[in-house]
């Protein structure tokens, strides 16, 4: 404390801040971690994963539907899958734990980072602004543990770009690892333009062309090191095929614009940042201000990018910042405040962490959201006789896990925006026509709904059907006659 209270040159060096922030965020985490268990997906990314155990490959076409049964599917993130379905033997309390430590190490991994070039007081207030701005986001589903990753990444790029060198071999294992973790993998491909070009801006004329070349080769053996996957080159066709969706990219909440009509963290920070530049007159170059715009892009195109957004535009702003407000020069006089740890210290703190947080797992508790998961109705809809369910979205991903061939679930991408979108207008209220069409269509003899959904009215009076069973969470509707 008398450290972080000291002047604003002084700071921890060697690991001892990021190993406290990091550890920080793992207690926080796990006295929250009922809120990763609200959203019904995690089921099926289970199920996937146990999948993939029980059969010893990956998934190449639909498991679990009956309106895309046998059709074309790739798991892009068929590696946490199998880590969450590993977890999930511990109960709910493993993938809690897996997703509270990921998001640990990724805040770590930023405090060690920008340590560098801020005081120790900053780097820990900017470490709790990136957990606050990405708690709500923060899920036990694989792109939480893909952070740690993406934020390794991105240090790598900027480190050499700062170096005016070309990033390290080594880094293409980051790169191959976070291709088969999620389909995020993208944005670390789309982060090497961007370093390139300040590496360029930063080398002198005569070294340019000949960086330029060193880029170039390390970004094609990115690309590569991407297909270094069970699915080859078709990792990059499964990855994008979520960016196709079109109109249900703005109903998905994780996926809708940022909304500022109502003031929050993120909506505080942008003006921090943008009050900040402008008290202090603040600059960038112009690769790193690319970056930035398009990271603020992103974060305001889909609130699921916020957490993009909080844990690398810090990290892009950090030394040109740092040199410009002069924030490592230290007083006259001053002496400069470090406390080192050796590798091995630091290595056996990490692993002690780990070692602990798995130890107390069997007396962790966690439940998943009530809401999503409709035991009762499918009891219901089960002794009814029902085979072909017309499930609502949010609840696919429970009765995967009960092993009930589903109508829908979470994975769009499998089912098409125009599926998706009529099955959100139906359910809605809004087109009783997409609803008929779906119980003709796929011969459907039981209906799922949420209990304050406008089509369970609809339901209500369609001639040849009746309620069946209602509850706080669903209402099942089934045939006459059943």
């Amino acid at each position: 404390m008398q450290a972080i209270q000291s002047s604003e040159t002084a700071g921890f060096k060697g690991g001892v801040l990021p190993l406290l922030i990091g550890s920080g965020a793992l207690v926080y985490l796990l006295a929250i971690g009922d809120s990763f268990l609200q959203d019904s997906d995690s089921f099926w990314q289970i199920e996937t994963g146990r999948w993939i155990l029980a059969h010893g490959a990956v998934p190449t076409a639909d498991l679990f539907s009956f309106t895309k049964a046998g059709e074309p599917w790739m798991s892009s993130s068929w590696l946490s899958q199998v880590i969450f379905a590993l977890a999930m033997r511990a109960g709910w309390a493993g993938p809690v734990i897996v997703t509270a430590l990921a998001t640990a190490a990724a805040v770590a991994l930023f405090a060690a980072y920008l340590e560098r070039h801020a005081s120790a007081l900053l780097t820990t207030a900017l470490a709790m602004l990136v957990v606050t701005l990405t708690v709500p986001h923060i899920l036990a589903r694989p792109h939480v543990l893909a952070w740690p990753l993406m934020v390794g990444w991105f240090i790598g790029l900027i480190d050499a770009a700062d170096r005016k060198a070309a990033p390290p071999w080594p880094l293409l294992i980051v790169m191959a690892l976070w291709a088969n973790l999620h389909g995020s993998f993208g944005l670390g491909l789309v982060l090497i333009g961007p370093a390139a070009l300040e590496a360029l801006r930063q080398a002198a004329p005569a070294q340019r062309l000949r960086l330029a070349l060193r880029w170039g080769v390390f970004g094609t053996a990115a690309l590569a090191a991407c297909c270094a996957t069970p699915y080859g080159w078709n990792t990059l066709i499964a990855a994008g095929k979520i960016l196709s969706l079109g109109e249900v990219l703005t109903t998905v909440g994780e996926w809708v614009p940022a909304d500022f009509s109502r003031f929050g963290p993120f909506e505080a920070s942008v003006l921090a940042l943008l009050g900040v530049a402008l008290w202090r007159g603040l600059t960038l170059p112009w690769p790193r201000l690319l970056l930035v715009l398009g990271l603020l892009h992103m974060a305001l195109a889909h609130v699921r990018n916020i957490e993009s957004f909080a844990l690398l535009v810090p990290l892009a702003l950090a030394r040109p910042w740092a040199e410009q407000l002069a924030l490592r020069r230290p007083a006259s006089g001053a002496a400069q405040l470090e406390f080192r740890l050796p590798g091995w210290a630091a290595a056996g703190a990490v692993l002690a962490i780990v070692a602990a947080t798995v130890a107390v797992a069997p007396r962790l508790h966690y439940q998943f959201v009530a809401t999503q998961i409709p035991e009762q109705a499918l009891a219901a809809a089960q002794r009814a006789g029902a085979k072909r369910i017309l499930n609502a979205y949010e609840f696919g991903g429970y009765l995967i896990s009960r092993h009930v061939p589903v109508f829908i679930d979470g994975r769009a991408e499998l089912y098409g925006e125009a599926m998706v979108m009529d099955m959100f207008r139906a359910v809605a209220g809004r087109d009783a026509a997409a609803l008929d069409r779906f119980i003709d269509t796929y011969a459907i003899d039981a209906t799922m709904l949420p209990a304050t959904a406008p089509a369970v009215g609809l339901m209500d009076r369609r001639a040849g059907w009746h309620r069946l069973h209602a509850d706080a969470i669903a209402v099942v509707h089934v045939r006459d006659g059943d």
